[in-house]
């Protein structure tokens, strides 16, 4: 059919049964067409068809059928004479796309809405409309190491998946969502290449068997072959998803109907800097954008050769503004599935899931690639609050047709009990059984109650990435009072990174457009509302990275720092950005990176309070050539996040663990004369559940001794940025306020 819009008229005589009021011939007033005496001419009845193109009444185009009587017989109907219109529509294809990411920051969350998460897939992909147009995707970091990750070797798990393999508890919930293929994130990778493969494993234990994952982990950009486990799990690029569970490759292709639509991963290029690659080598990088695209481009254009002409990018590069940057300089990729960034996309008819305040940016974004087609970028917050969906139309090239979006059924689509309802679906057994038993698990975690708190411990994503918040705060305040314990050490100064903290401790909630911040509620739980517990600080603290103590200079922390914030800006949340202890800055992100921290003050009595400038507007002091010791995490010293602790002059590295710590790679010489493991650093209070000399002993310990109970609570509240003293943000405070 062509573009060009035609209307021509139909023969009376071809429309017979519509057309009884045709023009009579000397009848009366032309009733029925049967002759009359003398009567004037009945006026003509005229049918009109017009070819009509995509995005209008039909989505793919069609003919308009109008129906009337030439009133003013002028062969052609007027506006004004058309008493009915209907519509012949040519059939296309559309699709529905149901997407999620990033389980991997309130542990809580994630399980307590999973059933309803799952329950929304199941309305959907039964949908009378759409629900054989249906494609189940990820964007990554779907696992990650911490209580859900490791409840799976406990009986009452394994009893029902079949497994003790830590991961196959997340994947088995995949499985049963129908997901067909899933970008690789950062944290799949954060226990080893090695640990990865196993996730990805079958296994049978008690009669149950583990069938692996059923869909395959997409990465165009990450060669795997230099790991002898993920090796053996390369599958063919270009594939049918559905015959590649258990496989990495860069690419694959689904079923839809009667077509193919063409899958293809991307991770970022971070991946040796934010978690363990081992052998596997990643290419492209995110401040070189076009260098990002070649390594991406070939798998795209080695689908389209096959004639395929719908192609999905499932992208994990953890800010959504490199997404963006990436969609302009490829060609041919219809929609992004972006990843890592939890970017609340929404629109205007969608539900927020409770305690959010607001959706960060419309839903879907739309741009142009580098020839410039339509590309749409999609996104939704994580730990499975929403279910990104998407149902959107194809012309006959594989063209998106914007006219087929409609907000009443796309967007993000919160896992409450209203949109379960509206959409139809029922929990998923399988998700809702192996969701009980680590639960069961974890909720003895949460029992064991170790602390109280009077307020609520900020560590949500969006601001202890971007400031100093009071958790930030107590974290680097525990690493402080542990490493101040140890026999060798007197003053010690901290630092972490912000990535480290992966969830708040408390309850946020929001009635209308206001969140009140609560202590953690403990509901259902034989603890009191503020308790604090191991399962708090193993949701949080989801790393337990080892302590190490470095020697560094005051120019050399200001170096330090000016890293931490050199990816500070509107809207992005990077995992770098720093928490202290015993140090006080201040820096504007309007400066160039390495070149925004213009005050550093450090604490030289032990108190745990800055003392002493070590640079002041800018200008060095003297102290700033002596030497201070820094407590830090392994993998920050190990290079983690790019932070540039191999640039120390003299750091005399010191560990407060023994062995091989979360955050070494396996072959750390830990404990050896190069790494000297320092003494009575435990506080001896018997926390129980983390080893000596890791983050989650630090703060549990802490915890023991300064807030045990609700006699004596932690009661420091957060603060807003223009009251934050030890990280002072000067686009907001302007003038540094010294200690």
């Amino acid at each position: 059919m062509s573009n060009s819009t035609l209307m021509r008229t139909v023969a009376c005589a071809a429309f017979a049964v519509a057309l009884a009021g045709c023009e009579g011939s000397n009848g009366t007033n032309g009733a029925n067409g049967l002759d009359g005496t003398n009567g004037a001419d009945g006026a003509p009845a005229l049918v009109t068809q017009t070819e009509i193109g995509t995005g209008t009444a039909c989505t793919f185009g069609g003919l308009q059928v109008d129906s009337g009587t030439d009133a003013n017989r002028n062969g052609a109907l007027e506006s004004s004479e058309i008493d009915s219109t209907n519509y012949l529509c040519e059939d296309g294809f559309w699709l529905q796309l149901l997407h999620f990411a990033d389980v991997d920051g309130n542990e809580a969350t994630a399980l307590d809405t999973v059933d309803e998460f799952s329950a929304l897939v199941d309305g959907f992909r039964n949908d009378a409309t759409y629900g054989l147009d249906t494609v189940v995707v990820s964007s990554g970091d779907n696992v990650i190491p911490g209580p859900r990750w490791f409840a799976a070797e406990n009986d009452t798990v394994r009893t029902l998946t079949g497994s003790n393999e830590p991961g196959h508890v997340d994947h088995l919930w995949m499985n049963a969502f129908g997901v067909v293929a899933s970008a690789l994130g950062n944290h799949e990778l954060d226990q080893g290449p090695g640990e990865f493969s196993d996730a990805l494993s079958t296994e049978s234990r008690n009669g149950v068997v583990f069938p692996g994952t059923r869909f395959p982990y997409l990465a165009a950009n990450v060669d795997f072959s230099g790991d002898a486990d993920l090796a053996q799990r390369i599958g063919v690029d270009g594939d049918d998803a559905r015959r590649m569970g258990g496989q990495v490759a860069g690419s694959a292709i689904v079923r839809v109907r009667n077509e193919f639509v063409g899958l293809v991963g991307a991770a970022t290029p971070q991946l040796p800097n934010i978690t363990t690659t081992g052998a596997l080598t990643v290419e492209g990088s995110t401040t070189a954008i076009e260098q990002l695209a070649a390594a991406i481009q070939p798998q795209i254009d080695a689908l389209t050769a096959t004639g395929i002409d719908k192609i999905i990018l499932l992208s994990h590069m953890q800010q959504i503004s490199i997404e963006r940057a990436l969609a302009q300089a490829l060609t041919d990729v219809d929609i992004i599935v972006a990843g890592g960034s939890n970017t609340r996309m929404g629109d205007s008819t969608d539900t927020l899931f409770p305690g959010d305040a607001a959706f960060a940016e419309p839903y879907p974004f739309s741009t142009t690639d580098a020839n410039g087609g339509t590309t749409l970028i999609v996104n939704v917050d994580g730990d499975y609050k929403y279910l990104g969906r998407l149902v959107v139309a194809f012309d006959d090239a594989g063209q998106i047709i914007p006219g087929s979006l409609d907000e009443a059924v796309n967007g993000a689509w919160a896992s409450t009990a209203e949109n379960v309802t509206q959409a139809g679906g029922l929990p998923m057994e399988a998700v809702v059984a192996s969701r009980d038993a680590v639960q069961g698990v974890i909720f003895d975690q949460f029992e064991n109650v170790v602390g109280h708190t009077d307020v609520f411990l900020e560590g949500r994503r969006g601001v202890v990435r971007t400031q100093e918040t009071n958790l930030g705060n107590l974290t680097a305040d525990s690493m402080v009072a542990y490493a101040e314990n140890c026999t060798e050490l007197t003053n010690v100064i901290a630092l972490k990174n912000g990535g480290g903290i992966r969830a708040e401790i408390g309850n946020a909630v929001t009635t209308g457009t206001t969140t009140d911040l609560f202590p953690p509620f403990n509901d259902g739980l034989n603890a009191d509302a503020g308790d604090v517990s191991e399962g708090h600080f193993r949701g949080t603290l989801r790393f337990d990275n080892g302590l190490v103590v470095l020697d560094v200079t005051g120019s050399e922390l200001k170096a330090l720092l000016e890293h931490a914030v050199a990816q500070t800006e509107p809207g992005a949340t990077p995992g770098r950005f720093p928490q202290v202890g015993g140090i006080a800055f201040g820096f504007d992100p309007a400066l160039a990176p390495g070149a925004r921290v213009t005050d550093l003050w450090v604490d030289t009595d032990a108190d745990n309070t800055p003392d002493t400038a070590l640079f002041t507007g800018g200008s060095a002091q003297p102290a700033a050539s002596d030497t201070f010791q820094l407590v830090t995490l392994n993998f920050l010293a190990n290079g983690g996040d790019d932070y540039p602790f191999d640039m120390l002059s003299a750091p005399n590295r010191r560990q407060i663990y023994s062995g091989v710590g979360f955050g070494d790679p396996d072959t750390a010489p830990t404990g050896t004369p190069d790494f000297p493991v320092l003494t009575a650093c435990d506080f001896g209070l018997q926390s129980g559940f983390s080893y000596t000399g890791g983050e989650q002993d630090a703060l549990a310990e802490f915890f023991l001794m300064n807030y045990p109970d609700a006699a004596t609570p932690f009661n420091v509240a957060e603060t807003a940025p223009a009251d934050d003293r030890r990280i002072q943000d000067l686009s907001v405070i302007n003038t540094f306020i010294a200690p």
